[in-house]
């Protein structure tokens, strides 16, 4: 049976209105109108509050101008112009929606001049008469003293101060009313929202000034391509990739298979500024602040989880999504911009890390900071700051949950995604700057917040881990000693050290390679492990564990326990390379005896279902046994798991950890082993039916074999394209048979031409998460 359907993408959604805060409202009436009218109703109510305070405030202020006679004479002002689409081009701001909308908006980079014009209304701008103070204002108490106010006179036609003020000259293109003005603001300006004002006033006589309010909003933004600015990055298609690319890949799975998930970060749409200032706004971070990028990321970090100030995205990671969105349907970070300004600004569910990961490679890269998604596979969660991942294990072989004490709760994700940032450190010794670590998803608190970063990727390669921010608890993601502990009646607190694995944390930390873009598959990766620690073994690496150890008394305490064990017996636990649904597997511990006398082996083999944070969901199978092997003997402990054992018992991300433990009777050695493998799905295959075209229709088919023993229902598709589409998530009818095809059309009409991606996810009851990408061309109109 074939499933096949068309539709067309429904009309964009009518955000008007949705800008208002809820919170600032009494509590009974918010209760009240959300009741009656839903969220949509408070924004609404509160965006004419502002309109109508604004307009009111606007009209006295003209009214009293006109009626005072000290302005006689002033050569008031009709308009200005800001040549919004001209200064984008120059400012690499030519992709914001915000510049192409009905009511444009001028999206600047800081560190380099703009345009502006000023249209007099009663006569030619005369320079030796008129005198033209233009104020720029930033924040809610603009101030000169602490720059969030600037003064500039219009008096020269070449700038005049140093490059660390704003200037402003007046350009040989002024004739008659129109006064053309080029303006500078200096690579320190404050990123956000500024306002204009301009007051007018005669030179030779006392007159009142005339005021002009401008309410345009003017958006300032950090700039890469400024050498003068603290994010600059030299290398241009690093910068085409970490500032400009609006689409690409966060990595998720198993460090040995990872798979490259499809991702829109459209940090260009309409939607993801205004409320990137806003959740700045939320952060409470100082108004004069707002020009340093290590605050700004710090406080990103913090804004993008809900933990605090009611950021964008709430975590939930036990597979409980009835009343949201389960994180793994999302396909690009839009689609939960709009879904968190149309709550009135509540917090989206749900995320997890690669969610939280891609929604602030959004936001950094709109603002202009240099910014990759990474993951690091096989992550460390050090909770008790002992830079050790601690597992306890009972005389049975079971892990321990919490440890002996209920309060280790050390974990090793799978996987783990966060971000990093490019800027100078002028805080940090020299050397330290570069790439900088910032994680979004909430894990640990610092300064009482949700918050990490920025941690220089220097210092924790280095192991220097007393620089800020969070530097001890990154470190150990990545370098972390796994450390097994087993019951023991002989030693003095119940339990001996049976094995430390120094190599296992931090395999590989994958992102997208600035030069390469794989939609069939993952040969777009990157390993940048090297940029967080030396090679595994090598002597670097170790000099930095021990830097890192001999300022941490709690962590110097794990690495003194040693045994004088006699160790004859070799073991190995088989790595299962790859295992794709509906196929049986099988496990196998390799015990060899290098001894000249026989041995006594007990042995556990345990297969678990797992959520990609280690967190324990079920037991898929478990073995055991004691049997001899001779002198000089090899023997194999296999586990076989089928399909029917295992399918219905895993959680997303199909993520399998095996245990092995195994003790030699005569000698007392215990040996300890973990695997982690992930149970692969399909790829959705997507094909342009059509030739794509601008405001013309273009189709798409979606397809892949079922390859479950069971029909697959109630399907749908997550649709996203920056520049395409906005995001969609469209219901399929009817139901795909056991190894049938699932095969949907989809028509829509492009909106921008050139290279665009097209990211779409299936969800079914059975099965979710198969995704894919394709690449498409569009022609101009």
């Amino acid at each position: 049976m074939e499933t096949s359907t068309t539709t067309t993408s429904p009309e964009s959604a009518n955000m008007e209105g949705a800008t208002g805060n809820p919170r600032n409202q009494p509590m009974a009436h918010n209760l009240r109108s959300r009741n009656r009218y839903g969220s949509d109703y408070n924004n609404w109510v509160n965006n004419l509050r502002s309109d109508y305070s604004r307009r009111f405030n606007d009209r006295v202020a003209t009214e009293e101008e006109e009626a005072n006679p000290s302005t006689v004479g002033v050569n008031k002002i009709e308009r200005t112009h800001w040549y919004i689409k001209d200064n984008a081009r120059t400012h690499n701001t030519i992709k914001f929606d915000l510049v192409h909308d009905k009511d444009p908006k001028p999206i600047l980079r800081r560190g380099q001049p703009f345009y502006l014009a000023i249209r007099f209304r009663d006569r030619d701008y005369d320079s030796t008469k008129d005198r033209v103070i233009l104020n720029f204002k930033f924040g809610p108490k603009p101030s000169v003293t602490k720059g969030t106010a600037v003064v500039l006179p219009i008096e020269n036609e070449k700038f005049t101060r140093t490059k660390d003020d704003w200037d402003v000259r007046v350009d040989p293109g002024s004739r008659g009313k129109d006064l053309v003005l080029q303006v500078y603001a200096p690579a320190g300006a404050l990123v956000g929202i500024w306002r204009l004002d301009i007051r007018c006033a005669l030179k030779e006589e006392r007159t009142r000034p005339a005021l002009f309010k401008d309410d345009t909003d003017m958006y300032m933004l950090f700039n890469p391509w400024c050498k003068d600015d603290s994010v600059y990055l030299e290398d241009e298609k690093k910068r085409q990739e970490f500032i400009m690319n609006d689409k690409g890949k966060v990595y998720v799975g198993a460090y040995r298979r990872p798979r490259g998930r499809p991702w829109s970060f459209a940090q260009f749409e309409d939607v993801v500024l205004p409320v990137a200032m806003y959740v700045l706004e939320m952060t409470r971070i100082a108004h004069t602040e707002r020009g340093n990028p290590i605050k700004v990321v710090r406080a990103i970090s913090a804004a993008i989880n809900s933990q605090d100030e009611d950021g964008i995205l709430e975590g939930r990671w036990d597979g409980n999504y009835e009343d949201g969105i389960a994180p793994y349907k999302w396909t690009g970070s839009a689609r939960i911009l709009e879904e968190y300004l149309r709550s009135g600004y509540q917090p989206v569910k749900y995320g997890q890390c690669w969610v939280f990961s891609a929604l602030t490679t959004t936001i950094c890269r709109a603002m202009g900071i240099p910014c990759r998604s990474v993951t690091n596979f096989v992550s460390a969660h050090d909770t008790n700051a002992s830079l050790t991942i601690d597992k306890y294990f009972d005389a049975d072989g079971d892990e321990i949950e919490g440890g002996p004490d209920g309060e280790s709760w050390d974990s090793i994700w799978n996987f783990h995604v966060w971000n990093d940032v490019w800027m100078t450190r002028p805080d940090l010794p020299q050397g330290y700057g570069g790439w900088q670590a910032i994680d979004a998803t909430p894990q640990e608190e610092s300064d009482s917040k949700m918050q990490c970063g920025p941690a220089s990727l220097a210092a924790i390669r280095r192991g220097d881990i007393g620089l800020g921010y969070d530097a001890p608890f990154v470190f150990a993601e990545v370098n972390a000693d796994i450390m097994h502990w087993g019951e023991d009646p002989e030693s003095d607190w119940g339990y001996s050290r049976m094995k430390i694995n120094r190599f296992h944390v931090g395999r590989n930390v994958l992102t997208k390679d600035p030069e390469k873009d794989d939609d069939l598959g993952d040969d777009d990766k990157q390993d940048v492990v090297t940029d967080y620690k030396n090679p595994e073994g090598s002597a670097g690496e170790r000099l930095a564990i021990h830097n890192a150890v001999r300022g941490y008394r709690r962590a110097q305490r794990y690495y003194e326990f040693n045994k004088d064990i006699k160790e004859d017996v070799e073991f190995d636990l088989v790595d299962i390379d790859k295992i794709e649904v509906g196929n049986t597997f099988t496990v196998k511990v390799i015990i060899k005896n290098l001894s000249n006398e026989p041995r006594t082996v007990s042995a556990n083999l345990t297969a678990r279902s797992i959520y990609y944070t280690g967190v324990h969901y079920a037991v898929i199978k478990k073995g055991d046994g004691k049997f001899p092997i001779g002198p000089k003997m090899t023997k194999e402990l296999p586990l076989t798991v089928t399909y029917n054992e295992y399918w219905q018992k895993l959680r997303e991300h199909c993520m399998v950890k095996m245990y092995a433990i195994c003790r030699v009777k005569e000698t007392g050695q215990t040996w300890t082993d973990e695997d982690d493998f992930q149970v692969e799905k399909p790829r959705l295959k997507i094909t342009a039916l059509s030739p794509p075209k601008v405001k013309t229709d273009c189709e798409v088919e979606f397809s892949f074999k079922n390859p479950l023993n069971t029909p697959m229902t109630e399907c749908s598709l997550n649709v996203d394209g920056p520049g395409l589409l906005r995001p969609t998530e469209v219901k399929v009818k009817g139901e795909v048979p056991v190894n049938g095809m699932f095969k949907y059309k989809y028509i829509f009409r492009p909106r921008i031409h050139g290279d665009r991606k097209i990211i779409a996810t299936f969800n079914a009851k059975e099965i979710y998460d198969v995704n894919g990408s394709i690449t498409i061309k569009v022609a101009k109109a």
